[in-house]
C-alpha cells in the first residue's frame, strides 16, 4: 500500500510540473540525528473502554536516539519533491498503581511492565517556493504521510499490542532566512488539525553553510499529535535535540 501511494503521488507531480522541467533540477540528500525526549504519551485502547494511562508518568520512558533520512529534487529552483523516512521507537518500563485494561489484555496493579511506542512515518512532499531571494526563502506545499504505528504493553505473564497503518494528508511549510552568506535560521515542518485528530512535526534550527552544496543545522524539533475515537485514544509529545546535514548535488542542465 505504501509503495502504491508513493508511485501514484509521483506520477501526479510529474504530470503537473511537466517532464521537460526535470532537465533543470538539483538533487539533494539530508540526514538528521540526535536525541528524543518524551513530553507526554497518554494511551487508552480501546478508546471507548480501555484504561487511560501514561507511558511517560505511570511508566518511565527512556531517552532514545533517532535518525531521519530525506532525498529531495528541486526543479526550476522553486518546485521541490522530497521523500522522507522518519522512524521513531521509544521504550517504557515500570509499574502502574492501578490495573490497566489494554486492547484485549488485563494487567493487575503494581505489575512490572514494559511498554513500546513505535511511530514510523513515510512521506512524499511537494512544495512550491513563493519567495526565493538570496537571504530569504518561503514555500508552502502538501505532504502525503503514511504512518506505521504500534503501541505494545507486556508483563511476564501477558502481552498485547495495537497496530495501525494509515494515510494522513498534511500541510508543508518552509522558511529560511540568512543574515549573511553563512549563517541563518530555518523553520520548517508538516502540520494539520482535524476533528479526527492532529499532527505537528516542526523544526526550528540555526544553519551554517559551509559551501553552495553543504549545509549543517542545529536545533529543536517538536513532534506532537494524536487521535481520539472508539478504536484508540492516544496523544503524544516528543522533543528532539537535532543535528542535521544537507548535501546538494551539481545542478543538472539540458545540454541539447
Amino acid at each position: 500500500m505504501k509503495n502504491k501511494l508513493l508511485v501514484i503521488s509521483l506520477i501526479i507531480l510529474v504530470s503537473v510540473i511537466g517532464p521537460s522541467s526535470f532537465v533543470n533540477a538539483q538533487a539533494s540528500i539530508d540526514l538528521e540525528s540526535g536525541a528524543v525526549f518524551t513530553g507526554y504519551n497518554d494511551v487508552r485502547i480501546p478508546g471507548d473502554a480501555g484504561t487511560l494511562f501514561s507511558l511517560n508518568t505511570d511508566l518511565k520512558t527512556k531517552t532514545a536516539a533517532f535518525i531521519r533520512l530525506r532525498a529531495g529534487y528541486t526543479i526550476n529552483s522553486r518546485h521541490t519533491i522530497s521523500l522522507i523516512y522518519a522512524p521513531l521507537t521509544v521504550k517504557s518500563e515500570g509499574s502502574a498503581t492501578m490495573p490497566i485494561l489494554f486492547e484485549d489484555a488485563a494487567f493487575p496493579a503494581n505489575t512490572e511492565l514494559n511498554g513500546s511506542y513505535k511511530f514510523n512515518s513515510y512521506r512524499i512532499t511537494y512544495r512550491y517556493d513563493f519567495v526565493r531571494k538570496p537571504n530569504f526563502e518561503f514555500g508552502l506545499g502538501f505532504t502525503a504521510k503514511i504512518r506505521d504505528a504500534e503501541i505494545s504493553l507486556k508483563s511476564d505473564e501477558t502481552a498485547s499490542a495495537k497496530t495501525n497503518v494509515g494515510f494522513v494528508p498534511i500541510i508543508n511549510f518552509r522558511l529560511h532566512w540568512t543574515s549573511n552568506k553563512k549563517m541563518g535560521l530555518l523553520l520548517e515542518g508538516d502540520a494539520l488539525a482535524a476533528p479526527q485528530g492532529r499532527a505537528e512535526d516542526v523544526l526550528l534550527a540555526g544553519t551554517y553553510k559551509f559551501s553552495d552544496r553543504f549545509l549543517m543545522r542545529l536545533g529543536y524539533r517538536i513532534l506532537e499529535g494524536g487521535a481520539d475515537n472508539d478504536e484508540v485514544y492516544n496523544f503524544a509529545l516528543f522533543h528532539y535535540a537535532s543535528v542535521g546535514f544537507s548535501y546538494t548535488f551539481k545542478n543538472r542542465q539540458n545540454t541539447n
